[in-house]
């Protein structure tokens, strides 16, 4: 019986995909696109002597900070003090390829939205989430690079530390924020759209095969 029951669902791989599902794949191109015009995150700065605070916005293609470029300059010079590495766009070289990465994935989803298969949107799913882990490990790394790389003959001295990654952190007498922008949660739609999309119809072809294997061996 399993080893029908698994034919079966091997056979259901290469079937065509229904229209709602193509349908889904074309308006989950739509905050794919999005995203790279968006800032993919965001990282926001309080103390007492920055009241209204430092922001930083890092898109897939540029930095940008507050008060027209300004407040880069500002978080520059704090981190100068406690020897951590200026923070520059040609240091974040990781980003060069997300655009291409971004656009060879839309490329992709509107192949498999027009010609795909069931197996062709599993591979979809597999590679847009292996995008997003491997984008976020290496956002992951570069923070703890710069936190762990700190010249010892910094004006000041601090114990080597991660910046905050996800959620707020006390550094100092710092208070920093570090979150998702409007890009980073466009590309974590897309992400979980495929995903959950792609699990729910592989839930349904396995209910398939099994409804038709009960059938035949009734």
């Amino acid at each position: 019986m399993k080893p029908l029951m698994l034919d079966r669902f091997y056979k259901y791989l290469d079937a065509p995909l229904t229209m709602w599902i193509r349908v889904l794949l074309v308006l989950l191109l739509v905050p794919l696109a999005f995203s790279v015009l968006s800032p993919l995150w965001k990282i926001s700065m309080t103390a007492p002597q920055y009241p209204k605070g430092l922001w930083l916005e890092i898109y897939s293609h540029k930095l940008e900070a507050g008060n027209n470029g300004q407040h880069l300059q500002e978080i520059n010079t704090l981190n100068h003090y406690i020897g951590m590495h200026t923070i520059q766009r040609e240091d974040l070289n990781e980003l060069d390829w997300l655009p291409f990465a971004i656009g060879i994935l839309a490329l992709l989803t509107l192949r498999v939205a027009v010609v795909g298969n069931v197996r062709s949107l599993v591979d979809l799913s597999a590679l847009a989430l292996y995008l997003a882990a491997f984008s976020f490990a290496r956002f992951y790394y570069k923070m703890w690079y710069f936190g762990h790389n700190l010249d010892p003959k910094a004006p000041m001295t601090i114990e080597p530390f991660t910046p905050a990654i996800f959620g707020t952190k006390q550094i100092a007498n710092f208070t920093t924020t570090s979150l998702p922008g409007t890009g980073g949660w466009l590309l974590a739609v897309y992400t979980t759209g495929v995903i959950v999309v792609t699990l729910l119809y592989l839930w349904l072809g396995r209910r398939n095969a099994i409804r038709v294997l009960d059938t035949t061996t009734a």
